[in-house]
């Protein structure tokens, strides 16, 4: 009896069996592989069969049971990692995409690990812990007090702490302020603790809150004195400047006060949270960092997630409000789930810059501190109409109110326009109509307002970045509108411009009614606002029927 091999006889000149082709044999017994030959009916049959086994082709595998076959590629082959540029571009992109405001992977990690970790870690507090005091304040959501631990050595150890008894929004503010110890802990005050104390008969939900006690001066306190911004000097640059009382003296209290207030709201708005309440009662001194941090997250909105975010919905102060008053289109609907909704966080935030809502209000601010008449309600309110009437534009105010302006007001003309004007140009930049005119608490960080020498000190570099600023920041209407009055009046059909007619056609932009692609158009952008507007009143519909919210779950509950 032979084997293939004993046969002599090679398959690689058959289709389909090249040299790179091995097959594993399964064991053959050890009797030869030819098996007796038999005198039957299949003699022919049979030895047809292993004929064909000795020479190894013809029959599929599971005739033959050859076992398992290894294939291998005559490509080359590299066992390290192959780097394209495709490759390191798609890399670059989803980084980026991750890591933009609001920031996808931050929120992940922030929610799974961080928070997780927090409060495995963090000092727990129960109501009969404290012992409440004197009242601070007195809003429409919650009290405030001044307490001390019940415990003497816990009271020594940790200090005085203020305590908030909340009842709506409580949840909210308990949530945004964890947010922000983990994410950015000075631009806010030092929070502590929040849980939710059990229900009683004829009682609700109610929320407590724990800060460490930092001080009580608020801004809207100090500007409310004579003295300001002079009783503000040693407080946040622990000395009084060698300059005499004047403009330039008060002008450097005011640009220090002004960059940690944008610090502050450029840690909210990195971690995606906008206030929505940016005013001087929400700005609280800290004594012992001697900065202003913001207080009162109550009305905050957290995008990156989408919590205490509803459509059609806001939570402002009319007197420090933008005019658009909400943050978001209000055509966006309601936040999916939490992975989708962070996944898509960049994108929403990008299309709408709803931190551009609180900016307007801290111009606003900047405006009340260089303007001592400026600084009361009724003042306020007064201003916001002259500007309402001006479409939103200072230069145009200023216009207004300059030439027959009052001592207190020229004097906050004078402090705005030192060093060639910049303080002026930051304030036009921050209070504009439309909010994706504005500059963010980044850029305006960035501005040479900040820059100590002013302009004079400014590098080539630095000149530079100014131009790009004033050049990205400008409103170029009025070039428009020169523009277009130009082609008015030289422009003819012949010549390639436009008649007056044909212009005022443009303005107007009235369709057309035997224009079938433009009624097509229109039909279908009807289509689309009809299928927002259903989705989102879906979306409300469900939010609204929500028992509980899921969040709120992992507040901790008094036993």
């Amino acid at each position: 009896m032979a084997t293939s091999s004993s046969l002599g006889l090679s398959t690689s000149f058959l289709p389909g069996h090249d040299t790179r082709l091995r097959r594993r044999r399964r064991a053959a017994p050890a009797a030869a592989s030819f098996r007796p030959v038999v005198a039957s009916a299949g003699l022919g049959a049979e030895v047809g069969r292993q004929l064909v086994e000795a020479v190894g082709v013809g029959l599929p595998c599971t005739v033959m049971a050859c076992g398992d076959v290894i294939y291998r590629s005559t490509l080359p082959h590299n066992d390290g990692l192959t780097i394209t540029a495709p490759g390191v571009a798609l890399a670059l992109a989803a980084a980026s995409y991750l890591w933009a405001t609001p920031g996808v992977a931050p929120g992940f990690f922030d929610m799974f690990v961080l928070a997780f970790a927090e409060r495995l870690f963090r000092p727990t507090f129960r109501k009969d812990d404290f012992v409440p005091g004197k009242k601070l304040g007195e809003g429409a959501f919650g009290v405030v007090y001044k307490a001390s631990l019940a415990d003497p050595k816990a009271a020594e150890k940790q200090g005085d702490v203020v305590v908030k008894k909340a009842t709506e929004y409580g949840a909210v503010e308990i949530w945004m302020n964890e947010r922000v110890r983990r994410a950015c802990a000075s631009s806010c005050a030092d929070f502590l603790y929040g849980f939710r104390e059990s229900k009683t008969k004829g009682k609700g939900e109610e929320y407590w809150l724990i800060w460490r006690y930092e001080g009580e001066d608020t801004l809207s306190a100090l500007m409310q004195s004579k003295e300001f911004p002079y009783n503000v000097e040693t407080k946040i640059l622990g000395n009084v400047q060698d300059l005499p009382k004047g403009i330039a003296r008060e002008n450097k209290i005011v640009q220090t006060v002004m960059g940690q207030l944008l610090f502050a709201l450029d840690g909210l708005h990195s971690t995606g949270i906008v206030h929505r309440d940016i005013k001087p009662q929400n700005v609280i001194f800290s004594e012992e960092s001697r900065t202003f941090k913001i207080i009162d997250l109550g009305a905050a909105a957290d995008l990156r997630v989408g919590i205490n975010y509803i459509p059609k919905e806001f939570l402002l102060d009319p007197r420090y409000a933008a005019p658009e008053q909400y943050i978001m289109s209000t055509q966006t609907p309601s936040a999916p789930s939490a992975p989708v909704a962070t996944a898509l966080s960049p994108v929403l935030w990008q299309l709408n810059l709803p931190d551009r809502f609180d900016i307007y209000s801290l111009g606003l601010i900047y405006l009340q501190m260089a303007f001592p008449a400026l600084r009361t309600d009724s003042s306020l309110i007064q201003f916001n109409r002259q500007l309402k009437r001006c479409n939103y534009d200072l230069e145009a105010w200023r216009n207004l109110v300059e030439p027959r302006a009052t001592p207190d007001l020229r004097r906050g003309f004078d402090i705005l326009d030192l060093d060639g004007g910049i303080g002026w140009e930051l304030l036009t930049s921050m209070v504009r109509y439309k909010a994706r005119q504005r500059t963010s608490a980044k850029a305006a960080l960035a501005h040479p307002y900040f820059n100590s020498e002013g302009l004079l000190g400014l590098s080539v570099m630095q000149n530079l970045r100014l131009q790009l600023f004033r050049a990205t920041q400008k409103d170029y209407s009025e070039a428009a509108r020169w523009i277009i009055g130009l082609m008015a009046k030289s422009g003819t059909e012949e010549g390639g411009g436009f008649t007056e007619a044909q212009l005022q056609e443009l303005r107007e932009i009235k369709p057309k009614k035997d224009s079938a692609q433009r009624n097509v158009l229109a039909s279908m952008l009807r289509v689309q606002r009809k299928i927002v507007r259903t989705i989102s009143e879906s979306m409300d519909e469900l939010t609204s029927q929500r028992k509980s919210i899921w969040w709120s779950r992992w507040i901790p509950r008094e036993e």
